[in-house]
């Protein structure tokens, strides 16, 4: 028996960091983002007497004699946690890969979380919706293994689509927004998502931003509010059809997101940025928490190749995407092929 799932990264175009429950409990977060085809892909074949875990894109694999001899140590921790979580008897080999580069602030351990619990869930004969998906992927990182960060990736890949995430009391608001496939397919010609080739390091830049939050630290706070704030009216932005004044706001929140830490805007992030706005990119931001990994450009298609060539003459490197209506999915055996 073979389970195949995948599920999809995003771009968060605003409010990240306002999902994490520091803030979010405190003081309310919203977030809008959209999933796109850059997927988290696993597969579960039973068989044999042992607990083979693999990530191909790793290259990292770790065998061991059954599931109550899992601990958090060494290579595979999303792996080992999702079978804490969930386990199985027997024999396994739970395999995973990646679409999206390593460190790419794509939400892509978020979306791994998720693509592991649905085989598992799948592999148990049981059955979650979308959220309370979510929530166990959430729980998994948060809980189980005691890493800080928030819970849009989760939604995303959980869920799908372009959504307006809102965050309170430890509960999430989900708000599909109102986008047609025709604009759909208008705004993804305005998006360019360039790969500064620099993973991101965003555990040390959440355990500062938070200290600081803590110590109620003026400018870290004003950030975080005004960041919250610009997602609510990009939500709107976004289902009136206004590019540009998405990619203002876009835009803005890239202002406020690097007052959060020094280490969010990179040498290389900037050395991008002049170049594509150079080149008439309308706002940019870094996806996730920044430190590195992706920028979501937003530019008027008719400069669009003008922008490629931009961001790949400073070293970028444009990755090809469509955005995706669906979220987690389980693949029959006989289709994934067709899915790889």
């Amino acid at each position: 028996m073979t389970i195949v799932t995948r599920a999809p990264t995003r771009i968060d175009f605003a409010g990240g960091w306002t999902d994490v429950p520091e803030f979010a409990n405190r003081e309310g977060g919203i977030v809008v983002n959209a999933a796109i085809t850059l997927y988290a892909h696993v597969e579960l074949m039973f068989g044999g007497n042992k607990i083979k875990l693999a990530a191909e894109d790793l290259d990292e694999r770790e065998t061991v004699q059954s599931s109550d001899r899992l601990t958090y140590d060494g290579p595979l921790l999303l792996h080992k946690a999702a079978l804490n979580m969930l386990p199985v008897t027997g024999g396994i080999e739970l395999i995973s890969r990646s679409d999206a580069p390593l460190g790419s602030g794509l939400g892509g351990s978020g979306a791994l979380d998720v693509a592991l619990l649905a085989a598992l869930a799948r592999a148990r004969l049981e059955d979650y919706d979308g959220s309370d998906l979510a929530e166990l992927a959430y729980e998994l990182e948060a809980r189980e293994l005691g890493l800080q960060g928030g819970r849009q990736d989760q939604y995303a890949a959980a869920l799908g689509g372009v959504n307006r995430l809102e965050f309170a009391d430890g509960s999430v608001r989900v708000q599909s927004l109102e986008v047609s496939p025709e604009m759909l397919r208008e705004f993804h010609r305005v998006v360019v998502l360039v790969y500064t080739g620099q993973t991101h390091f965003s555990s040390q830049t959440h355990e500062r931003v938070w200290n600081a939050y803590r110590a109620a630290d003026s400018d870290v706070t004003d950030a975080l509010r005004a960041i919250r704030d610009v997602a609510g009216a990009c939500s709107a932005s976004l289902e009136a059809g206004d590019w540009k004044r998405s990619a203002e706001l876009v835009d803005e929140n890239w202002r406020q997101q690097q007052r959060l830490d020094v280490t969010i805007s990179t040498s290389k992030t900037r050395n991008i940025e002049q170049g594509v706005r150079a080149a008439g990119a309308w706002g940019l931001k870094a996806t996730g928490a920044g430190a590195g990994g992706c920028l979501a450009i937003l530019t008027d298609p008719t400069t669009r190749d003008h922008v490629e060539q931009a961001a790949r003459a400073c070293g970028g490197q444009i990755l090809a995407f469509e955005f995706c209506s669906g979220g987690v999915e389980v693949v029959e055996p006989e289709d994934a092929a067709r899915h790889s």
